[in-house]
């Protein structure tokens, strides 16, 4: 496996895009790893300090993502080097996607990510630049389909990623109208904690979880997770944090999604950042979900989990751990060998699958419909895990095996495809 994770690592983009803002110090990147099926996908992000690096990290991590969510393409990702506070962040997005409008009219399709949102944010801004959705560029290289086939794949997405969500099972309060985008991936990790308990003959309910990051992934996961049983015992999040070793109550976990500011915890009772990371890493919990950025975790809050009981991680995070690796460091291989990690390419593959569904054919736009998929996409994967790993360790080796000999597979089937002609 390490062999082939090499050999993907580094092998280098084929198209590298790099803009450099004329009114702000702001720096951005359009990273394609590869034009497989003669398109490529991924998020926009936003965050400073954010590099070149971290963005071709995350086009691989996509290419991955994507022989488990479809559709058969490439990866990509969008980043941009600025404070997502600074109070010029929408103009700069304006400018951001009038330079990149071309890729994204023709090969390239995006979404929202870290400090982006999809509903409120990427798909209006591109929307005033003629695009009929941000993953436009993908219906256009990959399906090639037709004018009324087009409409058709177009309309379905606009449908139904900014849909409101109408089934009370799937939204914490109908009244506050969130969306698909709002709640599909956070929706997608909670699915995996429970399907691998299920998988492995465990039983979720009565778990106990630790949630880092508290945004659409991390608060809906804990959402989803307390609905299930699941027991939140702490919340760490950029701004400070919760510990109740007891556990949070449902309504509680409810009420505390409800009052996020700005994807940001908010409580009367908060413990400074200082205060939370202090004690969090020491508090009795079977499961942790890693949902705030990318290369967080170290290797001694992940041995201090591990000591506490932990079982599970369900990465929310690209690329969770502090390893300078893309995907595979010491910290993950570790994490790895020590207890049952689920890769983000399957944990977090909740919203890549939603785009992938809803440009099917002869699909159903409900809110029942788009999340079963969701969570029949993430059992099908780990099923395939399962089948040739059952032990409980491991796993991300496995799933790493599958996804990479798929990806293998297809590129040597291109390349005699080409010779042949």
């Amino acid at each position: 496996m390490k062999k082939l994770l090499k050999e993907f690592e580094e092998k280098k983009a084929e198209i590298v895009f790099e803009w450099n803002d004329r009114e702000t110090e702001a720096e951005g990147w359009v990273v394609i790893n590869s034009l497989r099926g003669g398109a490529a996908g991924g998020g926009t992000r936003m965050r400073k300090g954010l590099n070149r690096h971290e963005v071709e990290s995350l086009a691989k991590t996509m290419e991955i993502k994507f022989t488990v969510s479809g559709p058969a393409i490439g990866g990509a990702k969008s980043g941009i080097n600025f404070d997502p506070e600074d109070p010029r962040k929408e103009d700069v997005l304006r400018r951001w996607y009038k330079a990149v409008t071309p890729l994204l009219k023709n090969y390239y399709g995006t979404g929202g990510d870290l400090n982006v949102n999809e509903v409120e944010e990427v798909i209006p801004i591109t929307e005033s630049y003629g695009l009929w959705h941000p993953q436009e560029g993908i219906v256009t290289g990959h399906y090639l389909s037709s004018d009324p086939q087009k409409i058709r794949q177009l309309g379905q997405l606009r449908q139904g990623v900014s849909k409101k969500l109408e089934d009370p099972h799937f939204t914490p309060a109908l009244e506050r109208k969130y969306t698909v985008a709002d709640m599909a991936t956070g929706y997608g990790v909670a699915q995996s904690v429970i399907h691998y308990y299920d998988l492995w003959n465990e039983n979720a309910e009565g778990k106990r979880a630790i949630i880092q990051g508290w945004g659409n992934v991390g608060g809906a996961a804990a959402y989803y997770l307390a609905k299930h049983g699941i027991q939140i015992v702490g919340v760490i999040d950029r701004n400070g944090g919760l510990i109740k070793t007891e556990g949070f109550s449902f309504e509680e976990i409810r009420e505390l999604f409800l009052r996020r500011v700005q994807n940001a915890l908010r409580a009367d009772d908060m413990l400074s950042f200082e205060e939370v990371n202090k004690q969090i890493w020491e508090v009795d919990a079977e499961i942790f979900i890693p949902a705030a950025a990318s290369r967080l975790v170290t290797r001694e809050q992940l041995d201090s989990m591990i000591s506490h009981g932990l079982e599970v991680i369900a990465s929310g995070a690209n690329v969770p751990f502090k390893d300078p690796e893309i995907f595979f460091g010491a910290i993950a291989e570790h994490a790895d060998q020590q207890l049952a990690l689920i890769p983000d390419f399957i944990a977090n593959c909740g919203m890549a699958r939603v785009f992938a569904y809803l440009m099917e054919s002869e699909i159903e736009i409900t809110d029942e419909a788009i999340f079963h998929d969701v969570s029949q996409t993430i059992r099908q994967a780990l099923e395939k895990v399962h089948a040739q790993n059952p032990e409980k360790k491991n796993i991300a080796k496995a799933a790493f095996e599958i996804a990479l000999k798929e990806l293998l597979q297809k590129d040597e089937a291109a390349t005699k495809a080409a010779l042949m002609k």
